[in-house]
């Protein structure tokens, strides 16, 4: 019994000095190195890391099989159209977009102009990918949760591309130098090369809707002023490029370096970008494709494609088997920790090659005056997309057959080229096939959409549950939510 109240006495002594103990305790377990706010370097990185990555994973689950630089041969429905819920674009953009908020709430905070630069300029890419992968989209109303707005209203795209044009001129007036910038995965800090990317950028998206807007005197006001607006430089050339580069060693290597082998071994060079190629004499097939396993067996090694579309069957059986069909290319796989796989297996925002692809069209269609020919610009994209993808151009591919430049079949000779050098960059070849119908790209024999290459994404179908009465509004005025309703600068 005295054991008892001696117990209660002890419990009653310890429940008076709780208080004082429990301060004690959360005082002495406090990390006073832990993080407690977020600031604008801690967010940058994985803004950008998380976007680029995404683009890696689109263009190489079906970017790169609807422009044709690669098909499958098993599980063969992405490449007959059979595209399900596509919705991984859209909730990785969505997801991510809240965190790009937040680095501009907290860069007005801070007056620092710069992060809020780069902040915008990734905004404006990441709204340009859902828009044109899915047309008329959230925006104004959306990464608007905290202040209630849970269905927000879906924005035509003419609206959006205002927007995204805009908020690239902002983020090159902001940029400049004396703040630092901590976290940059892209350029490390050089805000001056950010500049650069926001007003290449500008040129993409002013000729992606040069169809249905005129935009000569936006274009020609960029280029007039080389200090105020400057662009990825001559000088640079792929130095300025906004690309990621992977490391050697987990978690930053490229995405595809841990992929399983079989997964890897779905996917093989295309017929369409194989049989150009080969008639070309390009050697980048070298780093696009592998020679086939039963070429290098009868050590005669040589590139051949699978066509696009084909059944389960006929595509596994083509040309006798896998073993005579060429994978994609290694550098984009376990050879991208390679020293040349870092140089070759990037993610991509854009480069100095499509700059001088888009300035070569525009030329050609009077957009743009220049001192510099349609002619100079597309030889200079030609050169660099070599450089960009570390083979070296022979010396007679610019005056040979089918790439030396003529006036009667320049716009040809742009888009084609383009197409090749887009090899692996997200969903942008795609995009501006669809813009040009250039090169000439056509439904597989087995593909499940009524003969046509499909030109936009179905809206993810979480969205009819969540969002519905918006969803439904947008589908009313833009066409019937199918792959083949063209979005707004595609009509």
């Amino acid at each position: 019994m005295k054991k008892i109240k001696l117990y209660i006495l002890i419990m009653a002594a310890g429940l008076f000095f709780l208080p004082s103990c429990t301060d004690d305790f959360v005082e002495k377990n406090t990390d006073p190195n832990a993080i407690t706010d977020v600031t604008p370097d801690l967010l940058l990185p994985g803004i950008i890391r998380t976007a680029v990555n995404q683009m890696v994973d689109q263009s190489w689950s079906i970017g790169n099989i609807v422009i044709q630089h690669t098909a499958k041969i098993q599980f063969v429905s992405e490449d007959r159209y059979t595209w399900g819920d596509r919705d991984g674009l859209w909730n990785n953009m969505y997801d991510n977009l809240r965190n790009v908020q937040l680095l501009i709430e907290l860069s007005d905070q801070n007056n620092a102009k710069n992060y809020k630069g780069i902040a915008l300029i990734m905004r404006a890419w990441m709204y340009s990918l859902l828009t044109d992968a899915y047309g008329d989209v959230p925006y104004t109303e959306a990464t608007k949760g905290v202040t209630g707005i849970f269905q927000p209203k879906y924005e035509t795209q003419e609206v959006i591309y205002a927007g995204i044009l805009s908020d690239l001129k902002i983020a090159n007036d902001l940029l400049g130098p004396g703040e630092v910038v901590v976290g940059d995965l892209i350029y490390n800090g050089d805000v001056a090369k950010w500049k650069k990317l926001a007003n290449s950028l500008r040129l993409r998206y002013l000729l992606r809707i040069s169809n249905v807007k005129d935009v000569k005197a936006e274009m020609q006001a960029i280029l007039a002023d080389a200090t105020a607006t400057p662009i990825f430089s001559e000088a640079n050339k792929n130095a300025d490029n906004g690309t990621l580069r992977y490391l050697t060693s987990a978690p930053n290597q490229f995405p595809l370096y841990t992929a399983r082998s079989g997964s890897f071994d779905e996917f093989r060079l295309s017929k369409n970008l194989g049989d150009k190629l080969t008639a070309l004499a390009d050697p980048r097939i070298t780093v696009f494709a592998q020679p086939t396993d039963a070429s290098i067996a009868a050590g005669t090694p040589k590139y051949t494609g699978v066509p696009n579309g084909l059944n389960e069957v006929a595509a596994l059986d083509y040309a006798g088997g896998p073993n005579n069909v060429s994978r994609a290319g290694a550098l984009f796989y376990k050879g991208s920790i390679t020293d040349r796989g870092l140089n070759v297996a990037k993610g991509y925002i854009m480069g100095y090659p499509e700059l001088q692809f888009i300035l070569a069209e525009a030329v050609k269609k009077g957009l743009i005056t220049s001192a510099k020919t349609a002619q100079w610009y597309y030889e200079e994209g030609v050169k660099s997309a070599f450089i960009y993808s570390d083979v070296t151009i022979p010396a007679n591919y610019l005056t040979s057959a089918g790439v030396a430049y003529n006036e009667a079949n320049a716009l040809t000779l742009i888009g084609t080229q383009k197409w090749i050098s887009l090899f692996f960059t997200g969903l942008e070849a795609w995009f501006d096939w669809r813009r040009t119908g250039i090169p000439a790209v056509t439904a597989g024999p087995d593909n499940v959409n009524g003969g046509k290459v499909p030109v936009r994404f179905a809206y993810p179908r979480s969205e009819q549950t969540l969002n519905a009465a918006s969803l439904t509004e947008a589908v009313a005025r833009q066409g019937a939510d199918t792959y083949n309703t063209p979005v707004w600068w595609d009509k």
